[in-house]
């Protein structure tokens, strides 16, 4: 049984008006525990549209999202319940914060939850730790702390309700290159360490290549493809047809292999192709 089966999904807005655009089409995939999963395509692809159906912050027009085997919307009463099991991380999530200080705004989700204000405290700090928040900064007022450090500790307020799936759309946005590696080795950590399910939304496909162990592609709110990150990767010219920019050191691959190099194209990370290139004894050109 998959942790969370996505069967026939749909969503249109503006049903019945001039309006009307269908975001999401019949898209249909099972996430297991422990998927590292990236998802990646074009501005309009229906990336944001589907990974909000996934803890019920919109309805699905068709389809159904199964959380352990139950549709999320059985009881919409109880719809609260699955967003804590699945944690929402949204784009510029700094913009969120609204408490006195970073330790309560952590806190907000896990209170919410009803724990005893022990198992509050405790969460908090663990999430901080996992994000790397210095203990000094949760005193502060998040509106003192700067713009990578608000990200923080936004991510650290859902991080804080333990969610069985973790969902990050675009969590680099607007950070320098430093402060980018930095979170994504973190997310990357926390997911080693908690053995959880992750989904993280990005443009960057070498971001993506970093960390992920498996790849869904949408293109005008259909999957594209979804399946292990080296297989995704295999079709780096295809994706370019549908207007991604795959890691350069993919593209560099797939140029060695059209001059009649034989070398592997699913290559998208500088350890594998230097690997590669080293296996080349003599260059395999064709003519």
């Amino acid at each position: 049984m998959s942790l969370l089966e996505i069967k026939n999904l749909s969503f249109t807005y503006g049903v019945g008006t001039a309006f009307e655009k269908e975001a999401v089409k019949d898209v249909s995939l099972n996430i297991e525990k422990g998927d590292f999963i990236g998802i990646i395509g074009h501005t309009g692809s229906g990336k944001s549209t589907f990974i909000q159906m996934l803890n019920g912050l919109i309805k699905p027009t068709k389809g159904q999202v199964l959380l352990d085997d139950t549709d999320i919307w059985k009881d919409p009463k109880k719809i609260r319940r699955v967003r804590f099991r699945v944690g929402m991380v949204f784009q510029y999530p700094e913009y969120q914060l609204f408490e006195e200080t970073a330790e309560k705004d952590i806190a907000y989700g896990p209170k919410n939850m009803g724990l005893s204000d022990e198992e509050v405290k405790e969460r908090v700090y663990h999430a901080a730790k996992f994000v790397g928040l210095k203990p000094e900064l949760l005193k502060k007022s998040p509106f003192e702390l700067s713009g990578g450090e608000k990200r923080r500790v936004a991510i650290a307020g859902v991080i804080a309700m333990e969610p069985d799936i973790l969902i990050l759309d675009e969590p680099t946005a607007g950070l320098d290159p430093n402060g980018r590696d930095i979170l994504l080795s973190q997310i990357s950590s926390y997911h080693r360490e908690k053995e959880n399910t992750v989904l993280l939304v990005s443009h960057s496909m070498e971001d993506i290549s970093q960390i992920a162990d498996k790849i869904l592609v949408m293109n005008k709110g259909s999957m594209f493809a979804f399946d292990k990150t080296k297989n995704v990767f295999a079709r780096g010219q295809e994706l370019e047809e549908i207007g991604l920019r795959i890691p350069q050191i993919t593209k560099i691959m797939i140029q060695l292999k059209e001059h009649g190099y034989n070398v592997n194209t699913d290559i998208y990370t500088i350890e594998q192709a230097l690997s590669e290139i080293i296996k080349l004894k003599k260059p395999d050109r064709k003519g």
